[in-house]
Formats: structure tokens, C-alpha cells, sequence
């Protein structure tokens, strides 16, 4: 029983060597796996190794034998490439809304997802601005919470933070206290946040996560997205996020801009490959899409300048005008 037990640790151990020990570069012998077994307690024949290693080439595991240089075997795949990780782990340490800590965490998982060899060279690439940082470090529950009361169409009951300027030009926090039915969770302009309907209101709004605390899920039952989106099915988070500026709300309304030839890039990365446009004439095209009317747009459009001309609907061409007129007064001009 005690040399059955064994054997089915060695097979578990020899995994564990060729994953975390071995790649394209370092590669381990029978010799090299006996050594590495007998630091964890385990003896092994050559013979019996060859044949763990066999048994698992043939379970479904990419391990190759090199002839060249050190000859022996390692993991030639394993579920993510190092280039795959590198992206994972960047998009980990840009994320405002992981504090450091947990960024550590999450980066050290990463790294143990190919040999220590690879691992150690990401390490090397790791840096943290932790100014950039969020202090919350319940993010992490807060998330799993939200994620299980949009799953069972619960209400939610939590402390939302806002920092405020004091009078002797210092920071300090506004705790408010809400009530909502959550729909889903959007990663937007770096940021994570909640897209709920508070019960005192008729529309969605747009909570950051990282600023959320103490979340309490209710025996409520949540009142239906279909009430506040077009949406019937499901809430469509891509969908909807695409059609927000900057995370601000407002009514959902078709638009038509006319815009410059030279930012059909910028039209591109926004709203998609799939983007609706059409030739207005050499120099310009017309892009019609339906998005969220709001100061957030307005915002996204004044930066392309004289490139960009409103054409529909009357109501965008009002705030754009507006929002022109004001920095037109701040200056005195």
C-alpha cells in the first residue's frame, strides 16, 4: 500500500519537475529527475522514471526530449505562452483598481504559471507604482459579492466613498450609503465599475468599484435591466460600454457625426471594425452610430476640434455648443 502510495506521488512529483523546472532552454535527465525525487523523499529508478514520463506524454502533456546541448526532456506547452503572460501581467500592474498588495499576489500567480527560469525573468520586468494604486483591499470580496448578486438577481446594500477637498485644502472622505439592483461589471478607462440602478431613480449609474465597501447582498429581489436598458435577454456589457464616453450616462440616441478622413483610426479603435461609415466625400465620412448622450461625449468630440462637425441630433449640437460657450467665459475672452 505504501509502495502504491509512493508511485502515485513520484508521477505527481516528475510533473512538477517538468513544469516548474524545465523549458525550451532547461531541459532535465532520468539522473536529474532522480536527484530532484530524492530531495523530496521519493527514490526512483532510472527505468521507472522513463516510464512516468511516458505515461504522461500519453495522459495528454506536450513534453519533448532535446538532443541538443543538455539532452532531456521539458514541458514544451503549458495553458499560457510567455508572451500571453507578459500581457496578463502588464495589464495587472496598469490596473489602478488592484491595490499593491494584491498585485503582488496576482503577479506572483502569473509568474508560477511557467518554470521558475521564465517566471524569474518576468519578475525582473515587474514594477509598481503603487501612487497609482487604489488603498481598497476588499476589492477583491467586493467583486466576488457583486458577481454572486447579479447572479442570484439580488439587490445590494454598500458604503460608497467619494473624496472631498476640507476647508484647510486637505482630503477627506463622503461616505454615502446605497441601496441597488447591480446588472454587471465594466473595466473602463482603467477603472472597474458596478452598473447598477439605485431603488430611489428610473436610470443606470456608473459606480467604481475601488471606491465601494462593505457590500451586504439583500433578500430583495433586483428590479429587471429591461426597465432602463434596451436590452431583453441579457445585459450586453460590451455592448453598452461601447456606446458610453468615459463611463458618464444619459440617454441612449443615434448620432451623426461628420468627420475628417485622417481619424478614421481614432473612429476605428472607439467604436469597433464593424464601425457604420460612409463616404461623404474626398476629404470626409459620415459615422452613425447610437451611444449615451452626455457631457462625456461632448468631452470625446471637442478633442478632435474642427476635424469632427455634429450633424444630428439637435440636442448633442446644443451641449457642444454650451460647454464652447463656457470655457469661451472662463477665459473672458
Amino acid at each position: 500500500m505504501a509502495g502504491s502510495k509512493q508511485s502515485k506521488q513520484k508521477l505527481l512529483a516528475i510533473y512538477d519537475i517538468l513544469y516548474n523546472k524545465t523549458d525550451e532552454n532547461h531541459t532535465v535527465s532520468a539522473d536529474d529527475i532522480a536527484a530532484e525525487l530524492e530531495k523530496r523523499g521519493i527514490s526512483a529508478e532510472r527505468k521507472s522514471i522513463y516510464k512516468d514520463v511516458e505515461e504522461l506524454i500519453d495522459y495528454g502533456y506536450e513534453i519533448l526530449y532535446s538532443r541538443t546541448g543538455k539532452k532531456g526532456w521539458f514541458m514544451a506547452t503549458r495553458e499560457f505562452e510567455l508572451p500571453e503572460l507578459c500581457l496578463l501581467i502588464d495589464a495587472v500592474q496598469s490596473a489602478g483598481f488592484i491595490s499593491e498588495k494584491k498585485t503582488k499576489t496576482l503577479t506572483k500567480k502569473l509568474r508560477g504559471l511557467t518554470s521558475e527560469y521564465l517566471g524569474n525573468e518576468l519578475g525582473k520586468k515587474v514594477y509598481i507604482d503603487s501612487g497609482i494604486k487604489c488603498q481598497n483591499e476588499e476589492i477583491y470580496y467586493n467583486i466576488d459579492t457583486l458577481y454572486r448578486a447579479i447572479g442570484q438577481n439580488l439587490q445590494v446594500e454598500f458604503n460608497y466613498i467619494r473624496r472631498k477637498l476640507g476647508d484647510k485644502m486637505t482630503t477627506a472622505n463622503d461616505v454615502k450609503v446605497f441601496t441597488v439592483n447591480p446588472y454587471a461589471l465594466i473595466w473602463s478607462n482603467d477603472h472597474y465599475y458596478l452598473v447598477c440602478n439605485n431603488v430611489k431613480y428610473e436610470n443606470l449609474m456608473h459606480l467604481r468599484i475601488d471606491r465601494i465597501k462593505k457590500v451586504k447582498i439583500l433578500d430583495t429581489k433586483a428590479r429587471s435591466f429591461t426597465d432602463f436598458t434596451p436590452y431583453t435577454i441579457r445585459f450586453n456589457s460590451a455592448d453598452y460600454a461601447k456606446r458610453l464616453f468615459n463611463m458618464f450616462s444619459g440617454e441612449m440616441r443615434n448620432i451623426e457625426l461628420l468627420c475628417d478622413n485622417d481619424l478614421i483610426e481614432n473612429i476605428i479603435d472607439r467604436f469597433g471594425e464593424k464601425t457604420p461609415v460612409a463616404k461623404y466625400d474626398d476629404n470626409a465620412f459620415i459615422l452613425r452610430a447610437s451611444v449615451a448622450l452626455s457631457d462625456g461625449l461632448v468631452n470625446w468630440i471637442m478633442q478632435f476640434g474642427e476635424k469632427i462637425k455634429i450633424n444630428s441630433p439637435p440636442e448633442l449640437k446644443e451641449m457642444y455648443i454650451e460647454k464652447i460657450k463656457k470655457i469661451h467665459k472662463m477665459y473672458n475672452i
